[in-house]
């Protein structure tokens, strides 16, 4: 029973069996998920803030008892973060272009070109996402290291660049698109290149920002191939330079200072994540209807 029935003379009417069921299956869910994502973020960005002795403590100190940089001061003065930070805009930029004009390219092809053996490839794709990206550690760094790319931005990126969530998610948008818009466009006399950029990318763009955004999350985030791979700090992303920020026990005055440290790395993907949020829900749900 919903929250608001009908009367018999068709006007809404609120029953309180269908409010609380509203309140137990939708809204409650929704505000516990919420608290779980965002109450360790605030938390976090909290603890920036305090003193070391609000931290270190049997007593729960949710607000600061002295708001303070201190630890945004120490954290600056141990790690070079405009360094740090722009290693990570290159990386992220470049390797998540790349990334995004191939699944584009791939999945344009999987679906609007005949070429032999095309389901092979998509099931090696498909496979390609059940396989965790450890188990490709030791041979990409023996590949990298024998290249030379060792303390490199493109030995950074080159391992990483096949994206096969992209390619997937790109695949199932373009099978959702209508078969008489390019066909007209074939007639036309547009080549699949043309296709691609004035008729497929357009009606695509909320799936575009989607891995766009994925991509560009998993790329600023990424810790564990940029931790083996580079071993020079003046080419370490923000994620790795943080292990500078040393913590050793205890040292209580160390826990404000990896609070800052942390908070400067989620910041950037936060204000992106505010500007692209509007294009998630559209972008993952296009194609999975037909």
């Amino acid at each position: 029973m919903s929250a608001v029935a009908a009367d018999r003379i068709g006007r809404p009417r609120i029953t309180p069996r269908g409010v609380l069921g509203e309140v137990f299956a939708g809204y409650l869910p929704l505000v516990a998920a919420t608290l779980i994502v965002a109450l360790p973020l605030l938390w976090m960005i909290l603890s920036s803030f305090k003193p070391p002795g609000d931290i270190v403590t049997q007593d729960l100190v949710v607000l600061p008892t002295q708001w303070t940089t201190n630890a945004y001061q120490t954290a600056s003065a141990q790690v070079d973060f405009p360094r740090l930070f722009l290693n990570s805009a290159i990386i992220t930029i470049v390797g998540a272009a790349i990334k995004l004009v191939l699944a584009l390219t791939t999945a344009y092809a999987l679906v609007f070109v005949q070429f032999p053996f095309k389901k092979v490839i998509f099931a090696g794709i498909l496979v390609a996402l059940m396989v965790p990206a450890q188990v490709s550690l030791i041979p990409n760094y023996t590949l990298i290291a024998g290249l030379g790319g060792v303390n490199t931005y493109w030995g950074i990126i080159l391992p990483g660049l096949g994206t096969a969530f992209g390619t997937f998610l790109f695949r199932q948008h373009f099978l959702s698109l209508p078969k008489e818009l390019l066909e007209a466009a074939e007639m036309d006399g547009a080549g699949h290149f043309t296709r691609l950029l004035r008729i497929v990318a357009p009606v695509s763009a909320p799936t575009i920002a989607t891995v766009a955004l994925v991509t560009i999350v998993n790329e600023w985030n990424d810790y564990l191939w940029p931790l083996v791979v580079v071993g020079r700090q003046d080419m370490m992303t923000l994620p790795v330079g943080l292990t500078l920020l040393k913590n050793t026990e205890g040292d209580v005055s160390a826990y404000p200072v990896l609070m800052a440290g942390a908070v400067v790395v989620i910041v950037p993907v936060l204000i992106l994540f505010a500007f692209l949020q509007r294009y998630i829900v559209s972008g993952l749900t296009q194609g999975a209807v037909r």
